[in-house]
């Protein structure tokens, strides 16, 4: 178990005595995703080796920040304490200093005296390796240009087009063209006609847009506010477009958690989850998710993905329109995401298949089976603060829980707590009432 989280020169003294007998996975970021993604891996026995930029209060990547052992830093993520993480530390955050993150990852990789598997578990970690292919690190996944053509807006929705593959209304703007990789097909003005208000403002890419705005999606009320973000945007050089507000039908937005290798999506691995309650209930992220048959959405994300080339992890939105009466293709992650365990507790070990393509260990799934996976945290908040949501877990299943027999029988998984693994949960206990925040909810 990582007992603490490092600075990079501590990490580098750390792995200088260690000794692997397979490449390690080097998990980036080390929170809720890198946690799942640690734990599917250390269940075939992968040594894991977390890394974030530090964080909490005031860490940074090159001292001793929180007045614990010499080389160690301060960090709020819940991957660390986890028996999963072999070891844990800093590095330059690749936003910040794509070259130095580049020299970090490299000084790590060579005091292990191995090569390393990369799973970048957010957008920028995941980007981030793509685009400084360090020195002895193997992508299981596509490389940048491919992840930039899936996370492109733009290319994606051109793709469902010429797919037959149902989207929202969707119009890229003349005002922002110039920082377009496609011709624009609408100004605001015939945006606002076709579309009416609210509507969504995307960008083509949202890793520029994040940094401006502080969120990938803005829903704008009037005519003044979306000629405002359009203008903001426009000056910070960012493509956006307008997109319909869907009226989405509440606990039924499903997605397809996918690995699909580099032979195609012939030979995918994949597990339809329905995120049937979101926390807050109709706009936040997943706390309460579970298996589903619906084969078309299968279908039309594996299309997506082939036609763009794409191989690796990835989870493929869909929101079910009740107007249109149909599931509409939202978004794909390139990447891990926050209910990860969920697919791999089915049956489908997702990070597993990735790391056995590109090394010599070998993963083959018996079956999918139904199963559910819950974020206790945001369940149980959503219980005790609104008042219209009823409880969808039975009493079976919250002696299971309470009991820690989850964990070997019956359909349910968690996103953190685990009896037989608790430090991720008692460091959450720890940090959840201290008043600072860690800059990342999944």
């Amino acid at each position: 178990m990582a007992d603490r989280f490092r600075s990079t020169e501590g990490l580098i003294d750390a792995l200088a005595d260690a000794t692997f007998d397979r490449p390690p996975a080097l998990v980036s970021n080390a929170h809720i995703t890198g946690l799942g993604v640690a734990r599917a891996l250390d269940a075939h026995d992968v040594p894991v080796i977390a890394l974030d930029r530090a964080g909490g209060n005031g860490g940074d990547a090159g001292g001793d920040a929180d007045g614990g052992a010499a080389g160690t830093v301060s960090h709020d993520g819940l991957a660390p304490p986890s028996d999963a993480v072999d070891f844990a530390g800093a590095v330059t955050y690749p936003l910040d200093d794509l070259d130095g993150f580049r020299e970090d990852v490299e000084a790590i990789v060579d005091a292990a005296g191995t090569e390393a598997v990369a799973f970048g578990c957010m957008d920028e970690w995941a980007l981030s390796y793509a685009e400084a292919d360090p020195d002895g690190v193997r992508l299981p996944f596509a490389g940048s240009d491919t992840l930039d053509d899936v996370l492109n807006k733009s290319e994606l929705y051109a793709t469902c087009e010429a797919l037959g593959v149902p989207y929202p209304e969707t119009y890229r703007l003349a005002e922002t063209d110039a920082a377009g990789t496609r011709e624009a097909d609408a100004t605001v003005d015939e945006a606002a006609a076709e579309l009416g208000f609210p509507l969504v403002v995307k960008p083509e890419l949202k890793r520029d847009f994040e940094e401006a705005f502080g969120t990938n999606v803005i829903e704008v009320a009037d005519r003044e506010e979306f000629e405002d973000v359009v203008a903001a945007a426009s000056d910070a050089g960012i493509a956006v477009m307008a997109q319909k507000r869907v009226d989405i039908a509440t606990g039924k937005d499903h997605s397809l958690a996918s690995y699909v290798p580099p032979s195609g999506a012939d030979d995918a691995l994949a597990v339809v989850g329905n995120a049937a309650v979101r926390y807050p209930l109709n706009f936040g992220t997943s706390c309460l998710v579970e298996t589903a048959d619906e084969p078309a959405i299968e279908e039309r994300a594996l299309a997506v993905l082939d036609d763009a080339g794409y191989h690796g992890i990835s989870e493929a939105e869909f929101v079910y329109d009740e107007a249109r009466e149909e599931f509409l293709l939202l978004d794909v992650n390139t990447r891990p995401w926050k209910w990860i365990s969920m697919p791999v507790a089915a049956g489908a070990n997702l990070p597993m298949a990735a790391y056995a393509a590109v090394t010599d260990a070998s993963y083959e799934s018996d079956g999918v089976e139904p199963t559910r996976w819950v974020y206790l945290r945001d369940y149980l908040s959503l219980l005790a603060g609104d008042d219209a949501f009823w409880d969808q877990l039975s009493a079976a299943d919250w002696r299971r829980l309470v009991s820690g027999a989850f964990e070997r029988e019956g359909d349910l998984t968690t996103g953190v707590y685990r009896p037989s693994d608790p430090g991720p949960a008692a460091k959450l206990f720890e940090t959840e009432f201290v008043d600072r925040e860690y800059y990342c909810s999944c």
